[in-house]
This record gives structure tokens, sequence and C-alpha cells, in this order.
């Protein structure tokens, strides 16, 4: 029976981490082992064990340090790995699960060959959705967050596939994908042992998009799983789009991403890009492009 390794990153976050637990009651276990790691992340208010939840073999890892994301969920990692985990599923705690998601992630392994990680579909959690006015009562909860990646290499974007369409059926076929979303993927062992873990350099956006173009170049597939469901709580906790926290990360990483795997071209058009945004971008947007160029990666200056 594999052993599959939930690992969440808890940071000044009690309730979301509580409410996502909660939700795994109802889990279906049929045919593997659970197992739960929560690192909580230099908390200001420790993370604390809820009896109720000891059947998960629940862990709590206490980091006196912010590690980001990237460096939270490598320390919850290499913890599943130390305990035999044949599968580790990276997750926010910012998510509500579906019983049956991880018997359907953990199907995609087994039915596709080369299979190294592997993402669910996952819905705007009722509420939290870009546009609140756009849709209809009924709708709710079926708002595509992420139906698989796409990157467009030209511009240096990454998106998400389906963001923002209401789920008719139009994204229900398993299938490869450009990379997997950190909200929520399983992983399989065997990709940490040959790929290695989250660039700790990024701390908080792109680690996810990074892994999987380490992943796919030592000839692992990444897949899409529309029967596997979550619903998240976007930006539950960073701000969102537009906050100062991401302004910094999102400006810096995506040059970092951007000169680790883009064309020659398109590097030159992202250094023009990153210039201009010295010279009139918003604050944390100037000070992002600055960091790259200097270097200071990890948390950096926010």
């Amino acid at each position: 029976m594999p052993k599959v390794f939930v690992t969440l990153v808890n940071y000044n976050n009690n309730q979301n981490t509580y409410s996502c637990l909660q939700s795994m009651e109802e889990i279906n276990t049929e045919g593997f082992e659970l197992n739960v790691v929560i690192v909580d992340n230099a908390s200001k208010d420790k993370f604390t064990e809820d009896k109720k939840y000891q059947k998960f073999n629940l862990k709590i890892i206490r980091s006196e340090e912010n590690l980001g994301f990237a460096g939270g969920q490598n320390l919850g990692i290499k913890y599943a790995l130390d305990n035999s985990a044949d599968y580790v599923v990276v997750l926010n705690n910012d998510v509500i699960l579906d019983k049956n998601l991880i018997v359907e992630l953990l199907k995609t392994f087994q039915t596709e060959q080369n299979c190294g990680i592997v993402s669910p579909k996952i819905y705007f959690a009722k509420g939290y959705e870009f546009h609140k006015n756009r849709y209809k009562e009924n709708d709710l909860g079926k708002i595509i967050w992420y139906a698989g990646g796409n990157i467009d290499w030209e511009n240096m974007l990454a998106s998400h596939r389906g963001v923002d369409e209401v789920d008719k059926g139009q994204y229900e076929e398993l299938e490869q994908t450009s990379f997997a979303s950190g909200c929520c993927e399983m992983i399989k062992r065997e990709v940490f042992g040959k790929v290695g873990f989250f660039d700790e350099r990024y701390f908080l956006y792109y680690e996810d998009n990074d892994l999987s173009q380490r992943t796919k170049k030592l000839g692992f597939k990444i897949f899409y799983q529309p029967k596997a469901i979550l619903w998240h709580f976007n930006a539950g906790s960073t701000g969102g789009s537009g906050s100062a926290l991401h302004d910094y990360y999102i400006t810096r990483n995506r040059l970092l991403f951007g000169f680790n795997y883009s064309p020659l071209r398109v590097k030159l058009a992202l250094v023009r890009e990153s210039f201009k945004i010295i010279l009139s971008g918003r604050p944390w947007q100037k000070k992002g492009a600055l960091d790259f160029y200097l270097r200071r990666f990890g948390k950096g200056s926010y």
C-alpha cells in the first residue's frame, strides 16, 4: 500500500489550515496510507495539534524562520521522504478538498507511463473569484482557477488554462500540461531523487513552474487530472494580485525564471522591460526588479 504524505505550509493563518484539515475528514483513503505534515513557518501564533486529526498521522514541524513557500515545503517534503513517502501532495493551506482528490491523483500514476507530477482541476472557492459580479449564483463553486498550465515563452508569461471560465465540461480530458500548480500537485518520490526540491531562491511564486521545467527536462511527464478536484480561497494568505507582496515576488521571480529558461531574444526583451519597471513601475515592482540584478533572492527585501 503506497504511503502518501500531504505537506502544508502554515504562515499566520491557522484558521485556513484547520479548515483544510477539516475537509480531509471525509477524504477517501482507499488503497493508500494518508499522512499529513504541517510546517509552521515562524507564525506569530504557533500552530498546535488538534487531537481529532491524529488519524492522519499528523506531524507539525515548527520553523523559527520564515522560509517562504519553497523552503517550508522543502522542509515538509524531506520529512516525508525520510519517513518512506511514495508520493507527496504539495498543498496550499487555503483549500478545501474533494473527498476523492487523492484517489484520482494516484490513478494517474497507475495509468500514465513516466508520470512525475499531476495537478487536479482547481476551482475558486465561492466568493473568491476574480470577477465576483460576472457569474450566476448557481455557477459559484464551478468557476475554474486552474485546468492545466500554459506558458507564453515569447512574452515570458505563465497562465492558468480556463481561469475565470464556468466549468461546462470543456476541460475534462486527462492530458499533459506545461506546469503543475503548487496549489496542489502530487509528486512521485523518484522525482525528488532525480530532480531535487523547490529552488528556495524563489521563496514564493514561480517555484512550482521552475520545478515543473526541471522535471520535464529529465524525462518525466506532467499531467492535469480533471477528475481530481479542490476549491481554492484564492490569495488567502498573500493579499492577492496588486498587493506589495505580489508585486515584489512576481516581478523578481519572473525575471529569475525567464533568465533560467527562455531564449536569448526573450532575455533581451526582459532586460528592456525590467529597466522600464525600475524607472516607472509600482514601488515594490521596482524593488523586485532591482533585487533580481542585485541577486537578492530568497526572502529578499520584502
